[in-house]
């Protein structure tokens, strides 16, 4: 959304986007990566059902640690925490892959969990959002306040070359009016999450089709 277009509509709606909660480095439901690719090949190893190795902490992965927690005596969450990993992999938590990786795991974690909620005109909670509402919203529950508009959101960030994106970075697109008008979160591999206005909260490729086309640039909010 263009704040510029939108400024009657929000002239009510002052709220910031404060940060009140901690990012937290385990490995839970919703990750996903090449570091849950080795989680899950190794509780495979270990005779645990995981389903398909695909680098995505889903149910079936989920059930086999906590199988994996009950039968080390391990507190059964599902969750794998240093405690977990370690008994799982024989060696300490990996160390940051992208300089905050658990702001990074925090940020989509988030994202994902918000997957199929409508897409809906100034929205910017779980009942509903536009795009900046929720990079805004999903940027708050990793303890960063980020400005409400896609525009200001732009201005806002650290801008990187493309051959630099890495995951928890913004992408911004112009779209119905110059400058930035529609905001998402790179989640690797040339894709990006975002509050679509047709199918809500989804997974698009930022470099080809529509959104390829209206590629504006990159930006970084955290180190």
């Amino acid at each position: 959304m263009n704040l510029k277009k939108l400024t009657t509509l929000f002239a009510a709606v002052t709220i910031s986007c404060f940060s009140f909660s901690t990012a937290f480095a385990d490995f839970a439901y919703g990750d996903r990566g090449e570091e849950i690719v080795e989680i899950q090949k190794q509780l495979a190893v270990l005779h645990y059902n995981v389903g398909t190795v695909d680098g995505i902490f889903g149910p079936a992965t989920e059930k086999a640690v906590k199988e994996f927690q009950a039968a080390k005596g391990l507190t059964v969450d599902g969750v794998v925490n240093d405690g977990t990993y370690r008994n799982l992999m024989n060696k300490e938590m990996p160390p940051d892959r992208y300089g905050n990786h658990a702001m990074t795991r925090t940020i989509l974690r988030t994202a994902y969990s918000m997957l199929g909620v409508p897409y809906m005109f100034g929205g910017m909670s779980p009942g509903g959002f536009d795009c900046s509402g929720f990079v805004c919203y999903v940027f708050r529950q990793a303890g960063i306040s980020l400005p409400r508009m896609a525009d200001t959101q732009y201005d806002a960030v650290t801008h990187v070359n493309t051959s630099s994106l890495r995951s928890g970075d913004l992408v911004f697109f112009q779209t119905y009016a110059p400058g930035a008008s529609h905001v998402g979160i790179y989640v690797g591999d040339g894709k990006f999450i975002h509050a679509s206005s047709s199918k809500g909260i989804t997974v698009s490729e930022v470099f080809t089709g529509y959104w390829g086309a209206r590629y504006l640039g990159a930006g970084r909010v955290y180190n």
